[in-house]
């Protein structure tokens, strides 16, 4: 019997190790030999892609390829995130056409990542070819909570405040006493809220109304609408054309037969005398005849077009029907008395916008020649001055806040403060219903600033606040200590 030979441990070695490349060659994204390139699209991308290799690409859920190349563009800003990503499409995702749209989306929480949503565009554009790239305007890309956070900063979200209150004040307010005379009366001494809302239960009849006419414009043939728009079009047009000549024919055909009614018995004697006429007339009718072979031939020319004008009648005769359903008053009448509220309301959400517009230049003028300087100046209240503005310290005030408001244990947010005192005592006045207050401070106290008036300072609401002077943080006096 004869011996197999066994295959040396080199040999084994070798083609396990050719084995092991060949799998992770495939594994990573690398193709079978002999199997054909595939179909290749790019796309550019403005924004974070979000995406990986071999991150899915779908069609109406269905996995139609995947991605296999991110490159940022060369040459480009460092803060600029556009980026070419390569795909590979499947032949259940073709055809691609010209107006083709990519969307990055987020998979479901399980799944995580993010896949390209592809949508092959219209059969009737023309068809992309392997290795053609999108455009940027048909592409779009994910859009991040951290984003938006970020565009709504601190003074987006005080002006989005700011507004919202004005329009809610302006909407909320009611016109003023005797400015509403004019409204309807089912709208008077309501605010701009309330007649919007009264507005609503008119909407329905008015849509309904529109519908309706909607519909009657449609005809009951495919293109009337368009056969009726164009005739008026070349009826208008030629009455247009004739200038003056429409009215003046009006007026001569009134004179012709005002002359004819005052000459009665002469056009009696006319028709009298007609008979003999006629007869010669007829016995010159063959010779006429014989010279009237242009004319024949002109009238059977005619024929075609005879032949078309009845079903042309027959055709308008339902236009002229919902024409005159249009024109009644259960609808183009009944729409014009449902929509008289709507621009009565209309009016008056005019007014109020206007008295919002009103308040508002008032609002900025007050912070242009009050607030902002009060908040610019630097108060100097030595030895504790800082020689920062007002708004700083705020912020710097704020900060502090927020540190002391950390959260450090899972109870949630809270101050915290702990009492404490020196060896120097002070007695405060009396104060109405307790007495006089006494405590330990640290430093000896300085005083109050600025000193207490002993109530609150007058408001007069009778003058803009632009025209009142800028407040000056650094007339005011000092209180004495307790």
């Amino acid at each position: 019997m004869r011996r197999r030979s066994r295959v040396s441990k080199f040999a084994a070695g070798i083609l396990g190790a050719l084995f092991l490349l060949v799998v992770c060659y495939l594994v990573f994204g690398g193709s079978l030999p002999f199997a054909g390139t595939p179909y290749q699209l790019k796309a550019v991308f403005t924004s974070q892609t979000q995406l990986h290799i071999p991150s899915e690409v779908r069609s109406a859920g269905v996995k139609v390829g995947q991605v296999v190349s991110v490159k940022r563009l060369p040459g480009q800003d460092p803060s600029n995130d556009t980026a070419i990503v390569t795909m590979d499409i499947q032949s259940n995702g073709l055809p691609i056409h010209a107006d083709a749209t990519l969307n990055i989306r987020p998979r479901i929480f399980l799944e995580g990542n993010f896949y390209v949503d592809l949508r092959p565009g219209t059969p009737g554009a023309k068809v992309l070819a392997s290795g053609s790239t999108l455009p940027a305007p048909q592409t779009s890309g994910p859009v991040q909570i951290d984003r938006v956070l970020a565009a709504l900063n601190s003074d987006a979200r005080a002006n989005l405040q700011t507004l919202l209150q004005g329009l809610g004040s302006s909407l909320n307010a009611p016109a003023p006493p005797g400015q509403d005379v004019t409204q309807d009366p089912s709208t008077r001494r309501l605010t701009g809220g309330q007649a919007l809302n009264l507005s609503l239960k008119y909407s329905v009849d008015a849509f309904r109304a529109s519908s309706m006419v909607n519909q009657a414009l449609l005809g009951l043939q495919p293109h009337d609408l368009a056969g009726v728009v164009k005739g008026n079009e070349q009826v208008f047009s030629a009455l247009s054309a004739s200038g003056q000549q429409l009215p003046a024919f009006v007026d001569s055909f009134n004179g012709t037969m005002a002359a004819l009614a005052s000459r009665e018995v002469q056009l009696s004697q006319t028709i009298g005398l007609l008979p003999p006429w006629l007869q010669a007339t007829n016995r010159l009718l063959g010779p006429l005849d014989a010279s009237f072979a242009p004319t024949k031939q002109f009238a059977r020319a005619l024929i075609p077009g005879v032949r078309v004008l009845d079903p042309t009648i027959g055709t308008a005769l339902p236009w002229l029907s919902q024409s005159i359903d249009l024109v009644s008053n259960q609808y183009l009448g009944g729409l014009l008395k449902d929509l008289t509220p709507a621009v009565q309301n209309t009016s008056a959400s005019l007014t109020a916008t206007k008295d919002l517009l009103t308040q508002g230049n008032l609002f900025a003028q007050c912070f242009t020649h009050n607030i902002l300087p009060a908040g610019n100046e630097v108060i100097q209240d030595p030895p504790n001055s800082t020689g920062l503005k007002v708004y700083q310290e705020f912020f710097q005030s704020a900060v502090g806040l927020g540190g002391s408001a950390q959260n450090f244990d899972g109870n949630g947010r809270y101050m915290r403060a702990s009492a404490g005192g020196g060896s120097i005592r002070f007695q405060t006045s009396v104060i109405p219903g307790a007495g006089p207050l006494f405590g330990n401070a640290v430093l000896p106290l300085l005083g109050t600033r600025p000193a207490y008036p002993g109530g609150p300072p007058p408001v007069v609401e009778n003058v803009p606040c632009f025209k009142s002077p800028a407040p000056n943080l650094n007339s005011v006096t000092t209180g004495a200590a307790p």
